[in-house]
């Protein structure tokens, strides 16, 4: 489990694919130093586990699966990506509750500097776009971020100078792709009510704004 709240970036050493396996290597400023092999630790949002520390130097392995459903296959030797370890017990939850499993795969559609802040409207699939509500959570490349608003097939983030220093995030440009996990919660939420149907409490949630009209 992760809370959103980038540790550290690292840089992208090399990513290599054979025998259907892609191996990556990214280089850590601090993270090398406390990692163990079978750590678990989120880059860009996706959960990976550690296989092997060089240096400085942690190796990960992707599967197929995370290559189709994530944006990692992209990326490119010397790119910057973002790093957290799993949360402690006595850890701080400074964000939300992140699984590090991703949803899906966003696009930016448009990113616009306004005053000392960035507003960025990313778009995605509709699967995605049912459990995303205004000022709800989201977490965009592992970064725990609140939804400004939802538009028809795309939602507004605004990202302030300390975010966009710490993180990737300042990167990343228009037509950029970006990983993208909803809140748990509103996952669990929407099963519950899936099985139930309970049209009183349906009816409740609609109105609240805690999930779309046409679930």
């Amino acid at each position: 489990m992760f809370t959103g709240i980038v540790l550290e970036t690292g840089m992208v050493k090399s990513i290599n694919k054979a025998a259907g396996i892609t191996r990556l290597a990214v280089r850590t400023p601090t993270l090398h130093e406390d990692a163990v092999i079978g750590d678990s630790i989120c880059i860009n949002g996706a959960c990976l586990t550690v296989i092997d520390i060089t240096g400085e130097d942690l190796s990960f392995e992707l599967s197929e699966e995370t290559i189709n459903t994530t944006n990692l296959g992209r990326l490119k030797k010397g790119e910057r990506v973002n790093l957290e370890p799993a949360i402690k017990a006595d850890g701080k939850i400074g964000g939300h509750f992140v699984t590090g499993h991703i949803d899906g795969i966003g696009t930016i559609r448009s990113k616009t500097k306004t005053g000392q802040t960035i507003e960025i409207d990313i778009e995605v699939p509709g699967k995605i776009s049912d459990y995303l509500v205004d000022k709800g959570s989201v977490a965009v490349d592992g970064i725990s971020l609140t939804v400004v608003k939802v538009l028809n097939d795309s939602f507004r983030l605004v990202v302030i100078p300390h975010t966009e220093k710490v993180t990737s995030i300042g990167d990343r440009k228009t037509g950029s792709t970006v990983n993208i996990e909803t809140d748990i919660i509103g996952k669990y939420v929407k099963k519950f009510l899936s099985a139930k149907r309970d049209a009183g409490i349906m009816t409740k949630l609609i109105d609240s704004g805690f999930i779309n009209r046409d679930s």
